[in-house]
């Protein structure tokens, strides 16, 4: 008798993982916004500290500086990362007919913004102020809208070649790509003197709850692996 092979359920500790990454980015977040928003001394100093440096090294290295505001407005900036993430949901839905994997991306950027313009009303926290600026940005400082967004598009992205079977070679430059661009966009906003470094965490962590919530929903609702 031949034996058609079939695939085998995920093991439930794999499908587990998303869900408590998802808690343990969502304990860390609320922790530091807890943080920020009460002001803790110990954190205002280590930002302030923080802040005062790389502002004092932006100003001293212009070239350095000039590069960085080019990354941060125009290839890491929040705009560009939501129109690639436009260009990968109308590949999904024109060439792969996966709505429901395009739904999901869209839904995660559209909360992410939703998640980081509310806290950033809610909390009200001020950007750095300096004589001699070497950027500017307007609107309240927490969470970095620049860090939340890069690292929820660039995440999920990766995520994505490795749920369509990418081999590993396209997996490990993907992922070089996107942890240097999801650091490097935070380094730039303190650099810039225009974030503090609490508010780049933030980001960090929020982006990164969004990513585990939208795979954990996908994995849970949505079609088997192709």
């Amino acid at each position: 008798m031949t034996l058609t092979p079939v695939d085998r359920p995920a093991p439930q500790t794999e499908r587990r993982t998303p869900v408590r990454a998802a808690v343990a980015f969502a304990v860390g977040s609320l922790v530091l916004l807890l943080l920020v928003a009460v002001s803790w001394g110990p954190l205002i100093s280590f930002d302030q500290e923080i802040a005062r440096t790389t502002h004092r090294w932006a100003v001293a290295e212009g070239g350095l500086t000039h590069a960085f505001r080019i990354l941060t407005d125009w290839v890491w900036d929040p705009l560009t990362m939501r129109l690639l993430c436009a260009a990968v949901i109308i590949w999904l839905v024109w060439r792969r007919r996966a709505w429901f994997t395009a739904t999901c991306l869209l839904m995660a950027v559209a909360v992410s913004t939703l998640v980081q313009q509310g806290l950033k009303a809610a909390v009200g926290r001020e950007r750095p102020v300096w004589p001699d600026p070497v950027d500017s940005a307007h609107y309240a400082a927490f969470p970095s809208g620049h860090a939340m967004t890069a690292t929820v598009v660039l995440g999920l992205l990766v995520w994505l070649l490795h749920y369509y079977g990418a081999s590993r070679r396209v997996l490990r430059w993907a992922t070089a790509i996107a942890a240097v661009s999801i650091i490097g966009v935070g380094l730039t906003r303190v650099w810039l003197g225009v974030h503090w470094p609490s508010d780049v965490l933030g980001g960090w962590l929020l982006g990164g709850m969004v990513i585990a919530a939208a795979i954990t929903v996908h994995e849970r609702w949505g079609p088997a692996r192709p």
